[in-house]
């Protein structure tokens, strides 16, 4: 059974622009998300260089573009 209400919301949504749906998407993607982590931006940025200092250091396993995609197609698989 259909809610008339989203029917409704959905045809309107259809009608809109790829832009503004595109907006309307994202903020409806956000809404499910909850509330965001204060600290997460500096626990990136701590991650971030940790990762460049292996980089710089030589103690990272860096793998080439190909073994990437390969590793992305076997994740997606998967799933």
């Amino acid at each position: 059974m259909t809610n008339p209400a989203l029917e409704k919301v959905r045809s309107d949504a259809l009608r809109l622009t790829d832009k503004e749906r595109a907006e309307l998407a994202h903020d409806l993607v956000t809404s499910l998300d909850g509330r965001a982590d204060s600290n997460a931006v500096q626990q990136w940025d701590v991650e971030v260089l940790r990762r460049l200092d292996e980089i710089d250091s030589g103690t990272a396993t860096l793998i080439d573009r190909e073994e990437l995609s390969r590793r992305l197609r076997e994740r997606l698989n998967r799933a």
